[in-house]
């Protein structure tokens, strides 16, 4: 019996010493999340659990995040007729932590700042990339809006305890080389479906030095992978940045570690000192290559900044270090989603507002966006597009005959600049 972080969390949130890879169990939920897309159905769900029976009621409101940010500001007719009926669900039973109009973040960035998220948490969403929380040492994955309605019902999921690949980061990181660039350098090596229904631990010398946003942006892409969660155990940077956000927060970090005779399914090494800044081709994440490796020009239409995966406010600090300046190319949109209104302000006060701007940029508003092919910048039959999202499927930002290539936010502003795909 010698668990890992994720076998350790699920025990305590089922009331076992110990759960086994394989194992379903039945575990306690500390934070249940959804978006404008996915909570109008668990609404119609939830009412149905209740149907001849007593007045619906909620687990818990205060473990309930709804949060307004995929097609707001409302894009048409009935994102306006969805956001409506879940304003009227989170009034009547008074859903503390709902976020709509100017209080709206992208919520996968919004929820942690916010300090809804701490270490050995389980998170449950209505949105495959909830897994980003395991940058905090929390097990986090997504769900449908059925199981969701669940949850809001009853405070508990049904899980079946994966088992975990290790993956072992060493070496030295090249420059311009963030977290982006090493889960997408990962989901090469293993594949889309390489980690299916399994958990990813991502550890090793390299891991432990990464700031926040690039733990955050390789344990939201996990899902890209194939994986149920990504996870890394919490240390003094996971605390410093909840101490800053969660009161009297107090963590022993022994408590949140795998043990060392931890059994794997798999122990992955990654050398990193082989990876250099990563550009994905379409149509799938692991598709990438070292964007040097290029062997044309690749001209691009479009440049989307930020995300759930790229929209911290460092991820913008590294775009406005390269766009200080200088400007769009003439042939090149270049679109700015700052990830949460916090992080807005914080671009606009320390002046990296106004470098986009004189660059050339459109500032958006916090919002998911031209993701998910949402609104605010959707590409058209032909176009092009260099983002720092987390997927590029056939049609995920638009026209099923466009492009879309997942880069950091370096490459991505270089190639702005440039009207095709570079690095510098």
């Amino acid at each position: 019996m010698n668990p890992t972080i994720t076998q350790k969390i699920i025990a305590k949130h089922c009331g076992k010493k110990f759960v086994s890879p394989g194992e379903f169990v039945l575990a306690n939920v500390d934070m249940a999340l959804s978006n404008d897309v996915t909570t109008p159905l668990a609404i119609k769900q939830f009412y149905k659990i209740f149907e001849g029976k007593k007045e619906p009621k909620v687990f818990d409101k205060n473990k309930i995040a709804i949060v307004l940010d995929h097609f707001t500001p409302n894009k048409d007719i009935n994102s306006a007729q969805q956001n409506k009926f879940t304003r009227e669900f989170a009034k009547k039973f008074n859903i503390k932590h709902f976020y709509d109009g100017g209080c709206v973040g992208i919520e996968h960035a919004l929820l942690p700042e916010q300090g809804l998220v701490k270490c050995g948490d389980i998170v449950i969403g209505a949105d495959s990339h909830t897994c980003t929380y395991g940058a905090l040492g929390a097990f986090s994955t997504g769900v449908g809006s059925t199981d969701l309605a669940a949850v809001w019902a009853t405070g508990k999921v049904w899980l079946k305890v994966p088992e975990t690949i290790k993956f072992v980061y060493k070496g030295k990181l090249n420059k311009n080389v963030f977290g982006k660039d090493l889960i997408l350098a990962t989901i090469k090596r293993i594949g889309v479906e390489g980690a299916n229904y399994k958990t990813i631990e991502l550890t090793g010398e390299v891991i432990k030095k990464l700031t926040m946003a690039s733990r955050f942006a390789m344990t939201n892409m996990a899902i890209e992978c194939g994986a149920k969660n990504g996870i890394i155990e919490p240390d003094d940077i996971t605390l410093n940045y909840l101490k800053s956000r969660v009161k009297n927060y107090k963590l022993k970090i022994a408590d949140l570690m795998s043990d060392d005779d931890a059994e794997y399914e798999d122990i992955i090494e990654i050398d990193c000192s082989k990876i250099y800044p990563q550009v994905a081709l379409p149509h799938l994440p692991e598709n990438s290559v070292n964007v040097r490796d290029l062997d044309k020009k690749i001209y691009i239409d479009q440049v989307v900044i930020g995300s759930c995966t790229n929209g911290w406010y460092e991820d913008l600090l590294l775009a406005a270090k390269v766009f200080k300046g200088k400007k769009v190319n003439s042939n090149v949109r270049c679109l700015i989603f700052p990830a949460t209104p916090r992080i807005y302000y914080q671009a606009v006060k320390s002046g990296l507002v106004e470098i986009f701007l004189n660059a050339g940029c459109i500032v958006n508003p916090p919002t998911c966006g031209p993701c998910l092919g949402g609104h605010l910048g959707i590409l058209a039959e032909g176009e092009r597009a260099v983002a720092t999202t987390n997927r590029n499927f056939i049609g995920r930002m638009g026209h099923t005959k466009s492009e879309v290539y997942l880069a950091n936010p370096v490459v991505a502003t270089y190639s702005a600049i440039r009207g095709y795909i570079a690095d510098k």
